[in-house]
């Protein structure tokens, strides 16, 4: 199903351009810098700058902001803190930039229910601030410091998605305006809910292509009485994964368990200033009670030394574990480190638990045979794990071997029954492997909602589903 022809987008209307300046003043802005800025993430596509960057303060100017446009028949990308991967915030067709960073007042905190409700523009380390003598937190740490309207438009996730979740199960509510400036309230406090379309989880790792999000309700949780964060080495990544394997397996309810290759630790020594021992290793995170952990450090040191596990180093004091897990958030930035004026394609593959090893070590070997230097690590509890191949942007044939394994590893990954994006999301790079992974009806299905929602594909167009100006 292709989807319903747009209209051509026209270039950038004068008129529009001064309605939205007289809307926002100094808000509203077509500096070539501050376009490139907004047109461009972290990862290692080229910038693609929106004709216009307006910086919307209030749901009321993200609402003006979206009519206009609408009005102009000019695209819409929402902004938020810039840390995506997969190239959503690129303006393949120009528009305006709506930049939300500055909606960033934590709105309420209610401490017996559990939740809080934020602004798009408040991240996770500012939620976390502010949550301090609550005894609650929130456990979704994608690694960079991510907006929330960010985390939920990607269904973002992190080192504690194994125990917690991925921003799915932990976002109750949103308030969110649809192109035409629309506003719609989705979901709600209560814990469930059978009426009608679950609209929240439908708007949860849409991208921004279907509604802007202008406030949202997420879950907090109680922080553990008792955390203990271990480092363990092992001869091999096999060795360690299924060490992993098996820990899930027996049902240890472990919060954090990542897996990071020999490459990435010299990578983070050499970065992040760490002395760990350079070879394949896992981190472990432990929460509950001091008997609990207790338990769960007997069990894991258990199944570590099955498969080879050596040199546990434990970091029980918060400032030794707020260190090591630093240093795993920097492994993205450690690894493009390590091959200076390189780029890194970032893979984002899940699988089955099942099925991890197996996966890993294809994807290992196909790297050795083409030759590519590619740090792995990532989620191992969820089956989540990362390979980032540097690559010299100035070696075509470098480039193309990097894309053809990042290809095979994806298609391999779906084979498997996992999935081509465990927490990126589609954005630009994956897009031809949506009906690979989920069939052509359940494509055509969603490009149904998609002509629902947008009927002028105006909503950060060109992300998801490949397309051109107009229907393809």
């Amino acid at each position: 199903m292709a989807l319903p022809a747009a209209c051509e987008y026209p270039l950038f209307p004068d008129s529009l351009c001064n309605e939205l300046s007289q809307l926002l003043g100094s808000r509203f802005s077509t500096s070539a810098s501050v376009r490139e800025h907004h047109g461009s993430d972290i990862s290692a596509l080229d910038p693609m700058p929106p004709d216009a960057v307006a910086y919307a303060n209030c749901l009321d100017e993200i609402v003006s902001i979206s009519a206009a446009c609408y009005r102009y028949d000019v695209p819409m990308i929402v902004y938020g803190s810039g840390t995506s991967l997969e190239g959503w915030l690129q303006a393949t067709h120009g528009g305006v930039s709506i930049d939300v960073s500055g909606m960033n007042r934590i709105l309420e905190i209610r401490v017996d229910d559990m939740d809080a409700t934020v602004q798009p523009g408040v991240t996770r380390k500012q939620l976390n601030a502010a949550l301090h003598g609550t005894g609650l937190f929130f456990p979704i740490d994608p690694g960079a410091d991510a907006s929330l309207g960010g985390m939920a438009a990607t269904r973002a996730s992190g080192t504690n998605a194994v125990r917690y979740g991925t921003m799915r199960e932990n976002v109750l509510g949103m308030t969110a305006v649809l192109a035409d400036g629309r506003v719609i309230n989705t979901g709600g406090r209560a814990r469930k809910s059978s009426a009608g379309y679950d609209l929240t989880h439908l708007l949860v790792g849409s991208g921004g292509t279907l509604a802007t999000i202008a406030e949202l309700t997420v879950k907090l949780h109680p922080i553990p009485e008792a955390m203990s964060a271990a480092v363990c080495r092992f001869p091999s990544v096999d060795h360690a994964v299924r060490a992993v394997i098996q820990t899930i397996q027996l049902g240890v309810p472990i919060a954090r368990i990542e897996l990071l290759d020999a490459l990435t630790m010299r990578a983070l020594n050499a970065y992040s200033k760490t002395q760990l021992r350079e070879a394949p290793s896992l981190f472990f995170e432990l929460h509950g009670s001091e008997a609990s952990v207790k338990e769960q450090v007997d069990t894991v040191r258990m199944v570590a030394d099955e498969h080879g596990g050596l040199d546990f180093e434990w970091a029980v004091h918060p400032e030794d574990r707020s260190r090591l897990w630093q240093a795993r958030h920097d492994a993205y930035f450690a690894a493009l480190a390590l091959r200076p004026g390189c780029r890194s394609l970032t893979t984002d593959a899940v699988v089955p638990i099942s099925r991890l090893a197996e996966c890993i070590e294809a994807t290992t070997a196909d790297l050795e045979e083409n030759s590519l230097l590619a740090p792995i690590f990532g989620h191992v509890g969820d089956g989540n794990f990362h390979a980032l191949i540097l690559v010299d942007p100035e070696d075509p044939a470098e480039v193309e071997r990097a894309e053809a394994v990042a290809y095979r590893l994806a298609k391999r990954a779906i084979a498997m029954h996992g999935s081509c994006t465990g927490e990126h999301g589609i954005g630009l790079t994956k897009q031809h492997f949506m009906e690979i992974e989920h069939g052509e009806n359940a494509v055509d299905a969603m490009k149904a909602i998609k002509a629902a929602l947008d009927p002028k594909q105006l909503m950060n167009p060109g992300k998801i589903f490949p397309r051109g100006k107009s229907a393809s």
